[in-house]
């Protein structure tokens, strides 16, 4: 799929696997929210129809496109199909989020802004004063928390949040990402990016964000996602990489 951009400015990029419930109405907030913004939904062959649902919207929305991705899949390789994808058509800002209301639309102007500023990364935080994470389990809690903590303390990371999903990056920070060498998933994906634009001496700013339990579907949370992460930690802070 060929993505046409009419300003050239500012992507959003939103991974889905059975989302049908939320995609249609996050994109309807979005467009008002940053009208200006194009959007790519990168679907990994959802049963329930939700690149449909998305097809469908592009004939009343054509700053909307779907890619439907097939063969190996997850959330990582989506991002980086995502962000090899704006590079090539020339957009300056690349928004990174969730399809299920845990990060909310109304907050990206103000993450954006920050590059604005002079950011070349912008984590959307719940772990910096003013902000939270509402409806969780403890457990739940305690693992992204706990995970965060951990992450900072092995690799030296100075992001509060690096296992956050709400992210902006500019063009020049795609630009310096080593895409081809980077194959983690999930939590640890969050991690490998950020600690990567770190390593090559970007400027990664946080705003602080109220983080809310999805309103439909199912998590994807799982053992091996934490797995993952809790290996990729100790690889980075080695110098180990694919």
């Amino acid at each position: 799929m060929n993505v046409q951009s009419k300003s050239r400015q500012m992507l959003i990029l939103i991974p889905t696997y059975n989302e049908r419930e939320n995609i249609a109405a996050l994109i309807g907030e979005l467009a008002g929210a940053v009208p200006e913004a194009e959007i790519l939904v990168l679907d990994d062959g959802s049963p329930d129809g939700t690149a449909d649902v998305v097809e469908e919207l592009e004939a009343e929305r054509p700053r909307v496109r779907v890619l439907r991705r097939e063969g190996v899949r997850g959330l990582g390789r989506a991002y980086l199909d995502g962000f090899r994808l704006s590079l090539a058509d020339g957009f300056d800002v690349t928004v990174c989020m969730d399809a299920d209301f845990s990060h909310d639309p109304e907050v990206v102007p103000q993450l954006v802004k920050c590059l604005q500023d002079g950011a070349d990364a912008v984590v959307g935080s719940r772990y910096i004063s003013g902000g939270r994470i509402l409806n969780w389990p403890l457990n739940r809690l305690l693992l992204s928390r706990g995970a965060a903590v951990y992450t900072r303390l092995v690799t030296g990371l100075p992001v509060r949040d690096p296992t956050g999903g709400f992210n902006v990056y500019s063009r020049r920070a795609l630009e310096m990402l080593p895409l081809d060498r980077i194959d983690s998933d999930g939590y640890a994906f969050q991690i490998e990016i950020k600690y990567t634009l770190w390593k090559l001496g970007c400027r990664i700013d946080e705003v602080p964000i109220v983080f809310t339990e999805r309103r439909e579907g199912r998590s994807k949370l799982h053992r091996g996602i934490v797995g993952e992460a809790i290996g990729l930690v100790w690889r980075l802070r080695r110098g180990v990489r694919r």
